[in-house]
């Protein structure tokens, strides 16, 4: 079983003031996927913090997910600070979150949501709302669990896999 960490990105969860449902609904979607969640916190919305928490756990976690800090405003900044750790961008997990969500939620074309590979863990940056969490996940949860194989052996067949579905992908 991979091992995968939930990094929840918000001012009012880091101090409290609000419960974090976005981290709760992620932990129980990448679960879901066979995932041992080995490592959860809540963190505020600070790029140099976002950083160094989310390089501590390059290498142990083969999966690290982030709720929030992929809007607009002025302190969502996850993707910038990330953008430094991720050697390889995954444009099509943003290009997906947003599509696939978009008759559902509108205002998810706002979301600067996506994914990338650090060494052999795949980052996958989600929005903060737990409805956004959920939706994303359930689009991205066979590309995911793909990815973290490929990092995981480090050359796979894929011809093989496109021939025998993704159904077996573990």
């Amino acid at each position: 079983m991979s091992t995968a960490a939930i990094i929840t990105i918000s001012d009012s969860r880091s101090d409290g003031a609000n419960t974090d449902v976005s981290g709760d609904v992620a932990a129980e979607c990448v679960s879901s996927l066979a995932f041992q969640i080995t490592h959860r916190q809540i963190i505020p919305d600070d790029a140099a913090v976002i950083g160094k928490t989310v390089k501590t756990l390059l290498g142990t976690a083969r999966l690290i997910v982030t709720t929030g800090g992929t809007g607009i405003g002025p302190r969502d900044v996850t993707p910038e600070a990330l953008r430094p750790l991720i050697e390889r961008d995954l444009p099509g997990f943003g290009e997906i979150m947003r599509t696939g969500t978009f008759a559902k939620t509108p205002l998810s074309i706002l979301s600067r949501g996506g994914a990338g590979v650090a060494g052999n863990t795949l980052i996958v940056m989600l929005p903060g709302s737990p409805k956004g969490v959920r939706e994303c996940l359930d689009l991205l949860g066979p590309a995911i669990k793909h990815a973290v194989k490929v990092l995981t052996i480090g050359k796979l067949d894929c011809q093989a896999e496109t021939s025998q579905g993704l159904n077996g992908i573990a």
